[in-house]
């Protein structure tokens, strides 16, 4: 090995922290004694490593440190030379150091972790709005497809119910299909009433009226009770839930069949 192998190699770096092969060691020692320039600079390694090591280090707990010297003095009476010692105090310094920086990135990396958690929690609970939200517009889709087929249905009669003297604003569409006995009511243009009255629509059939069914205002079509040989619709306001006969008084729209 020449000076800039060792130099450009990092074998300084492993000799100085004790991790070449004895044979190793003792021909960059060997080097160290015949190259002053080369020796100059592991000098200024030694004191820069030194520096960090100290600068970094943490007190380890008492009983860790007794049995590191413990197991580092052989007996009282060996003599341990002064180039190891400071060895050992690099090695000493570095571990405690490297056991530091463990300990922070070990921190960091669990507030990571728990806040990568947190947001996966998140995205999965929007996840599931949005596919919820999503199955909510499939349905109103297929509803809205359900309805304007049965209403341009080329059998399907249509009727406009206007409002009378009792309603003047009030209007409402009803979509009859006597082949296939169904009625669609619209009842968007009924002018809107409090809750202790509701609408609810008739059939006439030989002058008796039959209940077609109450109409729900927060629905924009419903689907109503077909009466055969009808021969007019008609709507009324009867109390809340609807009434077993018709309040003639309260017509406010019908349309003839």
């Amino acid at each position: 090995m020449d000076r800039n192998t060792i130099k450009d190699t990092g074998v300084l770096e492993q000799y100085l922290l004790g991790e070449l092969s004895e044979k190793d060691s003792r021909e960059v020692a060997q080097i160290l004694k015949e190259d002053s320039e080369l020796q100059a600079y592991f000098r200024k390694m030694e004191d820069d490593m030194e520096q960090m090591a100290f600068e970094n280090a943490i007190s380890p707990p008492t009983h860790i440190k007794s049995n590191l010297l413990n197991a580092i003095k052989t007996n009282e009476e060996t003599v341990i030379p002064l180039q190891q010692k400071k060895k050992i105090s690099y090695h000493f310094a570095i571990a405690a150091s490297l056991a530091a920086l463990f300990l922070c990135t070990s921190g960091w990396l669990y507030n990571q972790w728990k806040n990568t958690e947190a947001t996966i929690v998140t995205l999965q609970k929007e996840t599931t709005n949005l596919q919820d939200r999503l199955v909510t517009v499939e349905d109103n889709l297929k509803e809205t497809d359900k309805w304007y087929r049965a209403i341009n249905n080329p059998k399907v009669v249509q009727l406009v119910l206007k409002g009378n003297e009792k309603s003047p604003t009030s209007s409402a569409v009803a979509y009859v299909n006597h082949q296939n006995k169904e009625v669609i009511l619209n009842p968007q243009g009924l002018s809107k009433l409090d809750n202790s009255k509701t609408y609810q629509m008739w059939a006439d059939v030989d002058g008796e009226m039959i209940n077609m069914g109450v109409i729900a205002q927060d629905q924009e079509m419903i689907t109503m009770k077909y009466i055969e040989n009808a021969a007019s619709l008609n709507i009324t306001i009867e109390p809340a839930g609807g009434n077993d006969h018709p309040t003639v008084e309260q017509l406010i729209s019908n349309v003839y069949l």
